[in-house]
C-alpha cells in the first residue's frame, strides 16, 4: 500500500491588542449589497442533482444544496451571500457546481492559500468586484513548554466560550508559543476578551492580520509501506512515523480525522483515495498499490 504524505511547519508570531468584553454577537449569513432583481440564466436544479449524484456522502450533498440555493437567492437580489465555514468536501463540491451556474461568482477563502477550511462568497459578479472580508486571524498565545495542548485542546477552549464549529476555520498549532485561529470576523472582540484558558494554560487572545499567520507550503513526499491491515492506526503509525500507542492517544483527543471526519476508533479500515489528518503533523493520502 503506498501512501503521499503532506506535512507543513507553522511559524510563529505574537500581537497584542486589547479589546473590552462583549456578549457573543449575533450570527448572520450573508450581508445584503442591494434588492435589484435579476432573471435568472442558469439552471440550479441541474447543477444541484449533478452535485447530489456526484457525492457520496449525504452531508455533504446537502450542504451543497444548501449553498445552492443561496446562489439562487443571490442572482435574484444581486446580493452577495457568505456561508460558515466549510470542510474541505463541501468546498470542493460546492464551487464545482457553482462553476456551472450563469450570472453567479464563488470565492473560497479561509485566510492563507492553504487552508482547508473555508468560507464560500456567492453574488451577481456585479456585486464582487473584490474578495469580500469574511475571514479574520487570532494569535492565542502562553507558555506551553510544560503543557503542550493539542488542536483538539485549543478548539475546545474555543468551543467552550459558547461557539460553534462553523465559526472557526483553521487551528496552525506554534508547539510551545500557542496556536493561530482563523474565526468569523464578528467574533473577534468576543474572543479576544473571553478566552483566557487553554487546558490548564493561561493565554492572551489577540487579533492579527492575515498577512501575521505564519505557515509554510506543504511539503510532499511519497513512501511505499508493506501493512497487514488497512486500519487506520496501521497506515497512520507507518506514514507519520509514530507509535500505534501515541496514535490511538491522539484519536482519543480528536486529533485524528479520515477525510476530514473525526475518527472515533482505531480500527477503521481505510480505502484507496482516504485522505488521513493528524492534527500539527500534516495528512496523507491512501494509493492503490
Amino acid at each position: 500500500m503506498a501512501a503521499a504524505a503532506s506535512l507543513a511547519s507553522p511559524l510563529r508570531r505574537v500581537l497584542h491588542v486589547p479589546y473590552a468584553r462583549r456578549a457573543i454577537p449575533t450570527s448572520y449569513h450573508f450581508f445584503p449589497r442591494g434588492r435589484c432583481h435579476a432573471a435568472l440564466s442558469f439552471t440550479a436544479d441541474a447543477a444541484r442533482d449533478s452535485a447530489v449524484k456526484g457525492s457520496v456522502d449525504r452531508n455533504v450533498a446537502e450542504e451543497v444544496s444548501s449553498i445552492l440555493d443561496m446562489a439562487q437567492r443571490a442572482s435574484q437580489r444581486r446580493d452577495v451571500f457568505h456561508t460558515n465555514f466549510l470542510t474541505p468536501p463541501i468546498v470542493k463540491e460546492c464551487m464545482l457546481a457553482i462553476e456551472k451556474l450563469a450570472d453567479i461568482k464563488a470565492v473560497a477563502q479561509g485566510g492563507y492559500p492553504q487552508a482547508e477550511r473555508c468560507r464560500v462568497s456567492v453574488g451577481h459578479p456585479d456585486c464582487m468586484t473584490s474578495n469580500p472580508d469574511v475571514v479574520a486571524a487570532l494569535s492565542i498565545s502562553g507558555n506551553f513548554r510544560l503543557e503542550p495542548c493539542s488542536h483538539g485542546d485549543f478548539l475546545g477552549a474555543i468551543l467552550g466560550t459558547g461557539i460553534t464549529r462553523d465559526k472557526v476555520g483553521d487551528i496552525l498549532l506554534q508547539g510551545e508559543r500557542g496556536a493561530q485561529v482563523l474565526v468569523d470576523p464578528e467574533l473577534v472582540d468576543y474572543l479576544t476578551s473571553t478566552l483566557e484558558k487553554v487546558g490548564k494554560v493561561g493565554v492572551s487572545c489577540t487579533h492579527i492580520p492575515l498577512l501575521a499567520l505564519e505557515y509554510e507550503p506543504p511539503r510532499t513526499k511519497s513512501f511505499k509501506t508493506i501493512e497487514s491491515s488497512l486500519r487506520v492506526d496501521a497506515l497512520a503509525s507507518a506514514g507519520f512515523k509514530i507509535s500505534r500507542t501515541k496514535l490511538a492517544s491522539l484519536i482519543s483527543s480528536g486529533d485524528v480525522r479520515v477525510n476530514w471526519s473525526p475518527v472515533l476508533k482505531n480500527g477503521v479500515t481505510l480505502k484507496a483515495g482516504d485522505v488521513v489528518s493528524v492534527s500539527g503533523m500534516g495528512r496523507l493520502k491512501v494509493c492503490k498499490g
